[in-house]
């Protein structure tokens, strides 16, 4: 059996493309058990995986616990929110707790950039980067690729631009990252304000006409505007940027064909899109969430294998 070229996935750019093949190939065989009758496999009954969420997230966190729990991993569950940490425990000593009680793998979403990175290096589990502030968001890209894969067949040489707050986003870092992996072409657009200095040298185009980004791409991948990380205004009002970067159901059909609309989630419905753009037939939003279930089973397993 192939496998992973990494002991922990904190970030995709530790990855080669051989992995995100063998990992969506894995997916695919997940797909198929959650849509049985039987969603539950045995493959990890002797794993402990720990949830360490310092950052809420409501998605994410259900979508790994699924995983984990269609996997017939044992979890546990911690929100750093009601926890010690609030009481100045550093984020060595909560893990090293976690880890007295002989857990194999820890998810773990942190505000700090790195965080996975320091983890890693001072305690034996395997760790999955949840989202660590704006750096990255594998899984979240994983999932993206897989959806587009599942929906056009391929990635590779696909049309690919990222709507948005580029500045802020793991999602669009991570995304970047596995999608030139895969052989995609990728712009990103946004206002000017929100375009990270350094984009163009990730080899992506920069864009700032919404209508013209659409017209080129094959697929749209709309960001959601992070107000919870904008401590400066980069923008006049959430109205002038639904005018210049919001994407409507009449927009959608003036362009020259039909393109594919994804979101990472979750949607602020009349901001990024409209209701009518997030619930019609290009979307893949939903798609999307299900495939994170599929595409989570297929890391935590992949991983699992080198631990034993």
């Amino acid at each position: 059996m192939s496998e992973l070229s990494v002991k922990h996935l904190l970030g995709i750019k530790y990855l080669n493309e051989k992995d995100i093949q063998l990992i969506f190939e894995t997916a695919d065989h997940f797909k198929e058990v959650i849509n049985r009758s039987i969603k539950k496999v045995p493959s990890l009954r002797d794993i402990t995986i720990a949830n360490i969420f310092f950052e809420n997230s409501t998605r994410t966190k259900l979508s790994f616990e699924l995983a984990e729990k269609r996997l017939s991993a044992d979890v546990i569950n911690f929100s750093a929110g009601q926890s010690s940490v609030k009481k100045g425990e550093t984020l060595i000593d909560t893990v090293n707790n976690i880890l007295s009680m002989k857990v194999d793998m820890v998810v773990m979403r942190h505000p700090n950039p790195g965080a996975g990175i320091f983890l890693s290096r001072h305690v034996k589990a395997s760790i999955v980067n949840a989202g660590d502030g704006a750096h990255e968001h594998p899984t979240q890209a994983l999932l993206d690729s897989y959806s587009i894969r599942e929906k056009l067949g391929d990635v590779s040489g696909k049309n690919v631009v990222i709507v948005g707050d580029i500045l802020h986003s793991r999602v669009a870092l991570s995304n970047i990252f596995a999608l030139k992996l895969q052989g995609a072409n990728v712009k990103v657009c946004g206002p000017k304000t929100l375009l990270p200095k350094y984009i163009e040298s990730l080899g992506v185009g920069v864009e700032t006409d919404l209508r013209k980004a659409l017209n080129w791409c094959d697929v749209a991948n709309m960001l959601r505007i992070q107000n919870e990380r904008l401590d400066i205004s980069y923008f006049p009002t959430t109205r002038e940027y639904t005018q210049q970067f919001g994407v409507n159901k009449k927009l959608l059909d003036s362009l020259d064909k039909e393109i594919v609309i994804m979101h990472p989630g979750p949607i602020n419905r009349g901001v990024e899109i409209t209701t009518d753009v997030a619930d019609s037939k290009q979307s893949i939003i939903l798609n999307q969430v299900e495939n994170g279930v599929a595409v989570r089973m297929a890391v935590i397993y992949l991983l699992a294998s080198k631990i034993k």
